[in-house]
């Protein structure tokens, strides 16, 4: 293919992707898929390879490129079929993230696969929200191996019965299932359209050089790094059950156009839900270096071939069955993007920015009682760089997710939102300075459980190159502060408030 064809190509592989998550936003009943957007979709080779995303949630997608070989080389597939999975030691990330993957064939051949991955905020654990304090996997909720929800275009009623009978919110949860499933037939559908265009050998060899321009791109960033090894470390603020300044170290080493990450040093697997699979610090590993390419870098495999990643089996980063991993997903993940930044700020001063907010800031809240579950991550503070003042109030890295708007948090769920501003002076000071955090309070219109989720609280985000660290984040109950990771009680009344952290700033500021 010459240059214009394979743009083309490309642009038609990922409006593929567009048009899956136009389905599925529009279909989902829930407002954490509807509202918050926090769902992707993207299309895969016939052996499980990523050839395109759309932009949707960094650490889905990354961790799907990593495990969707295995996922589907260990199935029989066929037309009109359609898979479900959440382990997250067989190819998912926590349990509320629920992948379903489709094969695409054409002319009785199997070309592609394509995927969406869509969290749940109840996914069948005693705590509302499904995001609790746990101690192994199988208190985080409903654990669902790579299963064939659809046969050849039939429905497992049976199966998705038993999926419906073990969470509370049946009722969303089976319009949120049935809009994903709409999406996958969004897309293979557009698949099979754009195959019928091109033809079964140009559609490959369309694939092929894809991947290959991907990889050409990836290696000539990682030719301007110079060869050598960074090492550099940081820490986790605590695992929630009493664990504190949990070490996440790594060091990258540069040479012959690859990139090798290895997170030797880090601190073993621990008893909270911090832990992740292998492929959670994949994502956020190759998240990292994406930010590095050009803006027309395909989001395909070969954009990551020249790229690895080694951690020890049984530490936090790859973590052994049955370990806690709710909070892996979404807090470790950042921790992970921290570290490899401050590793290539050593071999790129110029090109890394401080590090952000550092936190998803996570809040799960429902009831058991009155039945209903809510999950909403908040920004933070954006890091400076050496061009530019961070950005204030915005989600970073691993999450690209909208915030629920009022209007829909205090229509749907009874709960008020006493304040939502700009926590002014958050960030750190510089020749450019770090973004400033949220505050976002909510006072709660009849009694519920909530579990916190946060990070940054103990640690603030650093600054580069004597650039200021960004304030720490707080979490208060009526004023009174609690730890970074918490579930708790909370009658009617009772004012919740968050105050997510600022990014750190860039350089020495003048006087």
């Amino acid at each position: 293919m010459n240059s214009i064809e394979l743009s083309l190509f490309t642009s038609r592989l990922d409006a593929v992707c567009d048009e899956m998550g136009a389905v599925l936003q529009r279909a989902a009943f829930s407002p954490n898929i509807r509202d918050r957007l926090d769902f992707s979709c993207a299309v895969f080779n016939a052996e499980g390879e990523l050839c395109a995303q759309a932009a949707h949630i960094p650490v889905h997608l990354g961790s799907m490129a990593y495990a969707m070989q295995n996922i589907v080389s260990q199935l029989d597939w066929h037309d009109g079929d359609m898979v479900i999975v959440n382990d997250p030691f067989l190819g998912g990330t926590h349990l509320p993230d629920i992948t379903l993957i489709a094969p695409v064939y054409f002319e009785g051949t199997l070309l592609a696969f394509i995927a969406n991955r869509a969290h749940h905020a109840d996914i069948g654990a005693d705590s509302p929200g499904s995001m609790p304090l746990s101690k192994s996997l199988d208190e985080e909720g409903l654990i669902i191996p790579p299963t064939h929800l659809i046969e050849q275009g039939k429905l497992n009623e049976t199966f998705m019965a038993n999926i419906l009978g073990s969470i509370r919110s049946g009722k969303a949860a089976q319009g949120d299932f049935s809009a994903q499933i709409s999406a996958n037939h969004a897309g293979v559908e557009r698949l099979q359209s754009l195959m019928t265009s091109l033809g079964e050998a140009t559609f490959l060899t369309a694939l092929s050089d894809l991947n290959d321009y991907g990889e050409r791109l990836a290696q000539s960033v990682i030719n301007e790094i110079p060869d050598g090894e960074y090492t550099f470390s940081d820490v986790m603020d605590d695992d929630g059950l009493g664990n504190f300044d949990l070490n996440i170290a790594a060091t990258i080493i540069v040479k012959d156009h690859n990139a090798h990450v290895d997170f030797t040093g880090t601190t073993e697997q621990t008893e909270g839900n911090i832990n992740c699979p292998l492929s959670v610090a994949a994502a956020a590993v190759y998240y990292v270096f994406r930010c590095l390419m050009p803006n027309q870098t395909p989001a395909c495999a070969g954009s990551f071939r020249p790229i690895s990643i080694d951690a020890p089996e049984g530490c936090l980063l790859n973590a052994k069955r049955p370990a806690a991993v709710a909070a892996g997903n979404v807090e470790t993940s950042t921790r992970i993007v921290d570290v490899v930044m401050g590793a290539l700020a050593q071999a790129l001063p110029d090109k890394i920015p401080a590090a952000s907010h550092g936190s998803m800031n996570n809040l799960a809240m429902g009831s058991v009682q009155d039945e209903w579950d809510y999950y909403e991550t908040i920004g933070g503070g954006m890091g400076a760089s050496s061009q530019s003042d961070g950005i204030d109030a915005v989600q970073t890295h691993m999450t690209n997710t909208r915030n629920t708007p009022i209007e829909v948090m205090e229509t749907c769920y009874p709960v008020r939102i006493k304040q939502y501003a700009i926590r002014k002076n958050s960030g750190g000071y510089g020749l450019h300075n770090g973004g400033d955090g949220l505050i976002r309070e909510f006072e709660f219109l009849k009694s519920a459980n909530v579990t916190l989720l946060t990070e940054r609280r103990l640690h603030s985000p650093w600054g580069l190159n004597n650039g200021i660290d960004g304030g720490c984040g707080q979490n208060l109950l009526n004023g009174k502060p609690l730890t970074p990771k918490v579930c708790l009680d909370v009658n009617k009344g009772d004012c919740l408030t968050i105050k997510t952290p600022g990014g750190g700033g860039w350089g020495k500021a003048s006087d």
